[in-house]
């Protein structure tokens, strides 16, 4: 009876449902097209398929105008992104994308905002072998793009280690359960064979034939930190922890960043919780949910196919029914918890068995050497020493966890000699700022964000110098674009490209990550952001009352509306 209740959205297929349902299970022509010496790209069909392997087609744009003029192709190149489940990896594995990153790709890593590295610039021809690399280290790329369920994120949690452990494990189980189940991407890169026994009918239980309309991303948090904005997640997970014990996970659905410039049928939204469940339970959890997002998401308007325009389509209680529906057994009320921030705490922390945690600023997750900071080459020296392991956050900054009180000398000399740092030298403003890439790689970008932010923070430092606030923690977010991959709408203060130099200026989110912001000015640049931000701060140090936060200040003083939905984000 409830499945009548439930529709599909009208339309035809979109032309990324076709190219899935003809690849037979991802592989379409990418191994053929990855020979061919012609071109150093790739078709667009193979590029959409590509995603689910880990990769994105991109070119220079900064070499753009001058190759057209030139005659010659687009300087193409490939950005590789590693899926690392809960952002942990081992020393070795460390090294090993830390020369692949020199050998294969453009001599830096970037720390993303899912806990993955990505490397960019890997030319086709380097490919194969950076995967097969990548391979042998145990670690993959497989679905850390496309229309399957991302890399699961959880909570570094320092100060937690037990904790921690435990929640880790659920979230490479939840990883690993549910990868695509299809060989292509053994065959195409590891050269795979089919074996005597290999079924000829390929078959994925959990996606079917044509995967997820669109990516699905789960993310655990354990209170009182929402580092990883839980609710920012399709699939947000919150461990509960009682008398120090993990006793289950609220579970919250329906959240996401992306929108669409000028289309007010798209929107970030947050997830909302709809109850709670055991740790035994949550694999069981998170499948059922993913098929229904696989059954009734949309398939024709990609821009609305993400599960958050499914849950708001079918209401919260319509999609909850029918998980508990597949489930056969009902979710638990949902139990007490708190945030309190969704930033990180950087420098040394003690946690369990005697171990030590540094959470080192990495700004914008980008990991290279600079003319004075050799930044790359430090932690290549600290890995080698290093027996714990590295932890990258949802923030883009890196710990270097589970350091016994013996490695912590050798380790604090080597960030001496390297001059490797917390960030307290920045001000908090700094510290809590995120960049996407943009330009001149990404294809989406509309300006510039992780090139240009450094900058534009220099001269918002100095009003935050003025103003007495160089401690004060507000999260700052800019993106080249509205599809929110630095989660700019969960930002106290956030800008979103528009044009080459031209941003949308939001504001008013909850600094613990419960509460999307609202657009304050369109399409301004360098001179009228200082301008406002040189205004706002100075209200924010005259008018605050005690141990108010930045994004409360501007809802409590009617600078803007407070949304209380991404349905009236746009209001």
């Amino acid at each position: 009876m409830l499945n009548k209740i439930l529709t599909v959205p009208e339309g035809a297929p979109s032309d990324v449902e076709q190219i899935k349902e003809d690849s037979n299970y991802l592989r379409g022509t990418l191994k053929e097209v990855m020979l061919d010496p012609i071109s150093a790209g790739i078709p667009d069909d193979d590029n959409r398929l590509m995603k689910h392997h880990g990769s994105y087609l991109q070119d220079d744009r900064d070499l753009r105008n001058e190759r057209q003029k030139q005659k010659l192709e687009p300087a193409y190149q490939f950005m590789l992104r590693v899926r690392a489940p809960g952002g942990v990896v081992t020393p070795e594995q460390w090294l090993v994308l830390d020369e692949l990153a020199e050998k294969n790709a453009n001599g830096t890593i970037k720390l993303t905002t899912r806990q993955s590295f990505q490397m960019h610039g890997v030319l086709k021809w380097n490919m194969k072998e950076t995967i097969q690399e990548i391979h042998k280290s145990l670690l993959t790329t497989l679905a850390a793009c496309g229309d399957v369920n991302r890399n699961v994120m959880c909570n570094p949690n320092p100060d937690q280690s037990e904790i921690h452990t435990e929640v880790y494990e659920w979230a490479k189980e939840l990883s690993n359960y549910l990868l695509p189940r299809t060989r292509a991407y053994h065959e195409i890169w590891l050269d795979e064979e089919k074996v005597a026994g290999t079924p000829e009918i390929e078959e994925e239980p959990l996606y079917g034939a044509l995967y997820l309309p669109r990516k699905f991303k789960i993310g655990i948090a354990v209170p009182p930190s929402n580092d990883i904005d839980v609710f920012s997640q399709d699939l947000g997970l919150i461990a509960i922890v009682e008398n120090g014990k993990l006793t289950g996970f609220n579970v919250a659905i329906g959240g996401g960043m992306g929108m669409t410039h000028g289309d007010k049928a798209t929107y970030p939204q947050i997830a909302k919780v709809i109850g709670f469940c055991t740790p035994e339970k949550v694999v069981e959890v998170a499948e059922k949910t993913i098929t229904i997002q696989r059954d009734y998401g949309n398939r024709s308007v990609r821009k609305n196919a993400r599960f958050k325009y499914t849950v708001d389509r079918l209401s919260l209680e319509s999609v909850k029914a029918e998980l508990e529906n597949r489930l056969g057994w009902s979710l638990e009320e949902a139990k007490p918890y708190h945030f309190d921030h969704n930033g990180d705490r950087y420098g040394w922390i003690k946690g369990s068995q005697g171990k030590w945690h540094y959470t080192m600023f990495i700004q914008n997750g980008r990991v290279a050497d600079f003319s004075d900071y050799k930044l790359k080459t430090g932690l290549q020296e600290i890995a080698k020493i290093h027996t714990g392991d590295f932890r990258l956050t949802a923030n883009q900054n890196l710990i270097i966890a589970n350091v016994s009180s013996q490695d912590k000398k050798k380790i604090n000399e080597l960030m001496e000699k390297y001059s490797l740092s917390d960030g307290k030298q920045h001000s908090a403003l700094r510290r809590s700022s995120m960049a996407c890439v943009a330009l001149p790689t990404c294809g989406l970008a509309m300006a510039e964000s992780e090139r240009y932010l450094p900058v534009l923070m220099d001269k918002i430092e100095e009003i935050v110098n003025e103003n007495g606030l160089r401690e004060e923690e507000v999260t700052i977010r800019m993106t080249g674009c509205p599809n929110g991959c630095a989660r700019p709408a969960l930002a106290e203060i956030a800008f979103i490209g528009k044009a080459v130099g031209k941003y949308n200026m939001y504001l008013g989110a909850a600094h613990d990550g419960s509460r999307l912001n609202k657009i304050y000015r369109e399409n301004i640049g360098e001179g009228e952001i200082l301008s406002e931000m040189r205004q706002l701060l100075s209200r924010f140090t005259k008018e605050r009352v005690r141990d108010e936060h930045f994004g409360d200040f501007v809802i409590r003083t009617g600078i803007v509306k407070a949304t209380t939905d991404g349905t009236n984000f746009h209001e």
